[in-house]
């Protein structure tokens, strides 16, 4: 008989991380007054996002047989709590992604996620902050973030505009830096390659980074809005620390008919594509109306952890990666 390794693959010391870690995130939040909340792991809707797979489950509800999903993210609940009158609100979750391994992923992983009602941008950069200066102090001291526009960051390192560039000057780009890949007339993926090849592995090594003003193909529930420039750009932000995406940030969209045009967009697209079509969240859209302005994050807080302890893999601080749990 072949011999079965059942031990976890990170040690106590990483396991104590986390619980102190968990420990200091409460009482940050305690301290301001955001209330701890819960809600269901699984759905009857899951995200439309084509870049996302949602984990299905089959379940009897009222003895009928029916198909949910594993969230995500648990975005979609706690905006309804906020459509309730919650005030500000955060939680920490397991959620979970099909099929999504290697050194950054696994397909279930840890989960903060907050909210904070009128708040803008710039106050929740401002909140992460501190949050970091609380979570990670006992490795970098005091952090002060840089803030860097994806165009910008663009444009430093590859000498071109994602907002204006054409699908030609894009390819061509691509076979410059040596990415000879044929996506066809995918404008959002040539871009998509050449921001996880080239940008996004140079962010944060001198400091953190809040990477700004997405292009508005990338707004998701973002809002959109004009950038300095007068260029349409989504309204949201991505934390990056030694290359390493921590944490993704919108000006949340309550305009629910916008929002629905975006979920049937994506399930057009997820037609052709030839992916699973998801039911839209029918609650979220009716709870929208009577949601405040509002920015809300979600941060890996598995990822947190392997900068807070210098690892460079995921497994290293979680005890049972999917392929051994």
């Amino acid at each position: 008989m072949s011999q079965v390794h059942y031990q976890p693959t990170c040690d106590l010391a990483a396991m104590q991380a986390r619980a102190k870690m968990y420990a200091q995130i409460r009482q940050f939040f305690a301290e301001r007054q955001v209330l701890e909340v819960e809600t269901p792991i699984l759905s009857q809707a899951g995200v439309t996002d084509v870049h996302l797979a949602s984990v299905q489950a089959k379940r009897h509800v009222q003895g009928k047989l029916a198909t949910h999903y594993l969230q995500t993210s648990p975005e979609f609940a706690m905006k309804r709590l906020l459509a309730t009158g919650s005030g500000p609100i955060y939680q920490i979750c397991k959620v979970f992604r099909d099929d999504e391994h290697g050194r950054k992923h696994n397909s279930e992983f840890s989960m903060l996620e907050w909210y904070r009602p009128h708040f803008s941008l710039k106050d929740l950069m401002f909140e992460v902050t501190d949050l970091l200066n609380v979570t990670l102090a006992q490795r970098f001291g005091e952090i002060r973030p840089t803030i860097l526009s994806y165009k910008h960051a663009f444009m430093d390192r590859l000498e071109l505009n994602p907002l204006q560039a054409s699908l030609k000057e894009l390819k061509e780009c691509c076979q410059r830096v040596g990415l000879n890949l044929d996506l066809g007339d995918d404008r959002l993926g040539y871009i998509d390659l050449l921001f996880s090849h080239f940008v996004e592995p140079s962010l944060g090594f001198d400091t953190a980074v809040f990477l700004t003003d997405f292009p508005p193909e990338l707004a998701s529930l973002a809002k959109t809005k004009h950038d300095e420039d007068g260029e349409l750009v989504a309204a949201r932000f991505e934390l990056y620390i030694e290359g390493l995406e921590l944490a993704n940030a919108y000006d949340e969209l309550i305009n629910a008919d916008v929002l629905r045009q975006r979920f049937e967009a994506d399930n057009q697209e997820r037609k052709q594509l030839g992916l699973h079509v998801m039911p839209i969240d029918e609650y979220l859209l009716a709870a929208l109306p009577n949601m405040s302005e509002c920015a809300g994050i979600a941060l890996g807080l598995d990822r947190l952890l392997m900068v807070a302890t210098e690892k460079m893999r995921l497994e290293q601080v979680i005890t049972f990666p999917a392929q051994i749990s």
